[in-house]
């Protein structure tokens, strides 16, 4: 009897997830299909996929894709390091910001093991600043994510070490039901548009 209440449970827990993923999948391509039809006809000369060189696991380069919202003569650092960023956006550029939609190509990322859906945010392959401190307090051992616990808590407006601390944090909470809750937090700082400077 407890077998087989066994055996029911993992069925039932893995159809559960199993449809979650491909609901969650098929949204998400949807969303992505309409958002590049639209996208291709504002901007810019260039591909509608911008490929950034990105911060591993364990330090390891890799290519991560995103729509592109910023125009092509745009400079390769970190956003908040530009004098004036709103003029290298593209014509949609902020909208996409503001909403996340140019991060939904990074369900790729996902599925290729590159990314999780949650986990700190994958740094600049030149964040030296960035990369050190998370070497140093050993978060470059996580694999980066979509979302992040630093990024529910601020996004855009926190200092670097101010993240760092935060992706400490969630280096010595994460779990199931926190990768959880991040999820929840992030849909509603979305839908708010919070911690989004530009």
């Amino acid at each position: 009897m407890i077998l087989a209440t066994m055996y029911f449970s993992r069925v039932f827990h893995r159809s559960i997830v199993e449809d979650s993923s491909a609901t969650f999948h098929n949204t998400a391509k949807s969303r992505s299909d309409i958002g590049s039809k639209r996208y291709a006809r504002h901007t810019p000369r260039g591909s509608i996929l911008y490929w950034s060189h990105r911060v591993d696991r364990k330090n390891i380069i890799f290519s991560m894709p995103k729509f592109r919202s910023m125009r092509t003569n745009a400079p390769q650092v970190a956003t908040h390091l530009l004098s004036n960023p709103d003029t290298y956006l593209t014509p949609i550029g902020g909208f996409l910001r503001r909403t996340s939609l140019d991060e939904l190509p990074q369900l790729f990322s996902v599925l290729r093991g590159d990314l999780s859906l949650v986990g700190p945010r994958p740094a600049l392959y030149n964040q030296d600043d960035l990369i050190a401190l998370r070497t140093k307090y050993g978060v470059e051992k996580l694999i980066p994510g979509i979302t992040g616990w630093a990024q529910v808590n601020g996004r855009d407006d926190l200092p670097i070490p101010e993240k760092v601390k935060l992706d400490c944090e969630y280096l010595l909470k994460q779990s199931f039901v926190f990768d959880l809750k991040i999820l929840a937090m992030t849909v509603l700082k979305v839908l708010r548009s919070e911690g989004v400077s530009h």
